[in-house]
């Protein structure tokens, strides 16, 4: 492929998908807002610390405030920041697409239609990923899941299999197993699914993955948070795909055997030692993206007429953290279990009311 591709945001998944589509030789130019890491990758590359693999790379590297002026356009565009960037950096890329050219959004959420809306349907494509890594130092990435052990799932917006939706499959099977799907918006549901019974509440305990789930009631606390997201999604009409590479055998059984299955490979594709992104956020200073995820759980909730307590009490946990008034501790393990059972007693109330 002699395509030119940008790839949009260089965090840890940005910058371990840069670093791999580099080295197989692809002409790939990355942008970046954080001006120490961009000068990094441009005098030293990237390094990529896998857990079986060091890989030190020259990559070309700008700041977003330097795109008008490589005088470039792009084949394919990976959008790979976070939920609220998205449609700055959507605005941001679209004069230098081409006229075939095509956005890709690698992104947690549900941000396919943000995309569209800007770039256009036609130019849009939806990615589920699932890549583990962290970066705090410029031009360095602990990336903890292997190539075989990554996961993407690539879909047109129109359920289609379309010859270049086939390109951007050989193209991201340079970083990690790639499939192709005709339910993308159910898959990144499916996903946020999984966020949101992990990422969501664990960020909020400032603890590793394991740790958090190992929290007596937790599991439970996970699951209902799952059956809320999942009771959501159905009403918006979104079909669970099995996603993480599992099978339709393995994903199948009963709303809650599934969830668990979700919540488990993922917290498995991790590893052990991982801390879920809002604490790499928190520490970082900047606010998470967890309003995309258990908040938006939340929001379409309101709207569908869908109760969910559960995500609504992590939600809120996250917006207090995010905004300096609580602080990124175990201690919000107990806060949000007085709050679901608040929640839970309002409710009763409320049923005796109508009763």
């Amino acid at each position: 492929m002699s395509k030119k591709i940008a790839i949009l945001g260089s965090g840890a998944i940005g910058s371990s998908v840069g670093a791999d589509l580099t080295k197989a030789e692809f002409d790939v130019t990355i942008f970046d807002q954080w001006p120490e890491h961009v000068e990094t990758m441009r005098t030293k590359g990237l390094h990529i610390q896998f857990p079986d693999e060091d890989l030190k790379i020259p990559v070309r590297a700008h700041h977003f405030c330097e795109l008008a002026s490589v005088k470039m356009e792009f084949d394919i565009a990976l959008i790979i920041v976070k939920s609220y960037d998205t449609r700055w950096v959507a605005e941001l890329i679209k004069p230098y697409l081409k006229g075939e050219g095509v956005v890709v959004g690698m992104q947690n959420g549900m941000n396919n239609d943000a995309i569209a809306s800007i770039v256009g349907r036609e130019r849009t494509i939806g990615c589920v990923v699932e890549l583990s890594g962290e970066i705090f130092t410029p031009g360095l990435v602990q990336r903890d899941t292997t190539r075989p052990g990554t996961w993407f799932a690539v879909g047109e917006l129109d359920g289609s299999f379309t010859p270049r939706l086939k390109e951007i499959q050989e193209l991201l099977s340079n970083v990690g197993v790639t499939e192709l799907t005709n339910n993308i918006d159910g898959a990144k549901w499916t996903k946020l699914i999984a966020n949101s019974m992990t990422m969501g509440p664990f960020g909020s305990f400032g603890l590793t993955n394991w740790e958090a789930a190992k929290l007596p009631g937790m599991f439970e606390i996970s699951v209902n948070l799952g059956r809320e997201s999942m009771a959501v999604g159905e009403t918006l009409g979104y079909r669970m795909e099995p996603i993480f590479g599992l099978s339709e055998k393995e994903f199948s059984g009963a709303s809650d055997e599934v969830l668990v299955t979700a919540m488990k490979t993922l917290m498995n594709h991790v590893g052990s030692k991982s801390t879920t992104a809002p604490i790499h956020d928190h520490i970082k200073g900047r606010k998470s993206e967890m309003e995309f995820i258990n908040g938006l759980v939340s929001k379409k909730g309101r709207e569908m007429g869908v109760p969910t307590p559960f995500n609504d009490a992590v939600a809120e946990l996250a917006r207090q953290i995010d905004q300096g008034e609580l602080q990124m501790d175990v201690s919000n393990f107990d806060l949000l279990k007085a709050r679901l059972e608040l929640a839970g007693q309002a409710e009763a109330a409320s049923g005796r009311v109508e009763g």
